[in-house]
């Protein structure tokens, strides 16, 4: 089968910071599909490992990365039960294993989706690993109740990413949340309208464009860029008894005696904990996506797809990674083969 991969950790303008290559053709274990692939999309956590996996060194054999796709099920491993050869299916995938850039992926059904019928293969690549942080972040992490949360606020910080796109459509839609969302340039503050955001503040003056919007306080904060960035602001915005949750990580230890004054709970979300750790509950994650298709399908929530490249080539995931790594990408990209 062909690949999009990389040997070494090159800057994306190298002419190898991607290259295309033939390899085997993956074989499905107990619990796997094998998925002929059509669509991918990009990440940040793709330009992220690209950057740091493969440092000072040359691999053997090219790794593949990508962490979205859309295909459908071409062969089905002995101990499956969701899915059936022919399925046309969606998922994000598994960090551990091997990536979406390429014509076969071996993928554990009990991270798998059914693909939403309503949507294009491509606007359906895009939804994943996106949707599955959103509502890990939302539900699972900071457990909002849409009966009992009803009507309070939250701020999204990095409201126009991939992310923030449809966290913002989960908070209004599903939570019934008063949803503030953070956007500086009129193209990302447009687009975070569209998405469903009540009020978009500038992030470049966070406390007090929130404030001036006559919130004191918010009783949740989800930050999509850089927690320690806005350590402090996050501090000074939340409600006594709320809650931090963030995607984003950190090289420093986070302040969290910060928050003791005000009691406010904080939690990280990582998407792939559940299949990096096998945990019990991994299956939630199908459930999710189908959740999401249904959604989608409904029209309830509508897909984040912003521009598609088209062919498996070194020359489109070059372009998708140089776009996301200027920081100022609008909702997700995809790549259709």
């Amino acid at each position: 089968m062909k690949a999009i991969g990389f040997k070494t950790s090159l800057p994306i303008t190298e002419k190898e910071s991607f290259i295309a290559f033939e390899t085997v053709k993956p074989i499905p274990g107990p619990h796997d599909l094998l998925v002929k692939i059509s669509a991918v999309s990009v990440n940040p956590v793709d330009f992220k490992i690209r950057q740091n996996s493969a440092k000072d060194t040359v691999l053997e054999t090219p790794k593949i990365i990508g962490w979205d796709a859309f295909g459908i099920v071409e062969a089905v491993g002995e101990k499956t039960s969701l899915f059936e050869i022919g399925d046309e299916v969606y998922y994000a995938g598994d960090i551990t294993k091997q990536g979406s850039n390429a014509e076969y992926q071996i993928i554990d059904e009990r991270i798998v989706g059914k693909k939403p019928k309503s949507v294009s293969i491509e606007e359906a690549a895009v939804m994943p690993l996106t949707s599955l942080t959103a509502w890990e972040i939302l539900f699972d992490r900071i457990r909002i109740n849409p009966e009992k949360d009803k009507g309070k606020t939250i701020l999204i910080i990095g409201g126009a990413g991939g992310v923030g796109s449809i966290a913002i459509q989960l908070a209004k839609k599903i939570a019934g949340l008063t949803v503030i969302a953070t956007a500086s340039r009129p193209e990302t503050i447009a687009w975070c309208k569209e998405m469903g955001a009540d009020i978009v503040v500038d992030h470049k003056n966070l406390i007090e464009s929130v404030r001036a919007t006559g919130h004191e306080f918010v009783d949740f904060i989800v930050d999509f860029v850089d927690t320690n960035l806005y350590w402090d602001t996050m501090v000074e915005l939340i409600k006594p008894q709320g809650h931090i949750a963030s995607i984003t990580g950190s090289s420093d230890p986070v302040a969290l005696n910060k928050l003791k004054s005000k009691s406010v709970s904080f939690s990280w979300e990582l998407m792939y904990t559940r299949s990096m750790y096998q945990t019990d509950d991994m299956q939630e994650q199908h459930t999710i996506l189908n959740k999401i298709a249904d959604l989608l399908d409904d029209g309830t929530l509508k897909s984040t797809l912003k521009e598609t490249f088209h062919g498996l080539t070194a020359e489109n995931f070059k372009k998708a990674h140089e776009q996301l790594e200027s920081g100022k990408t609008i909702g997700k990209i995809a790549i259709k083969f």
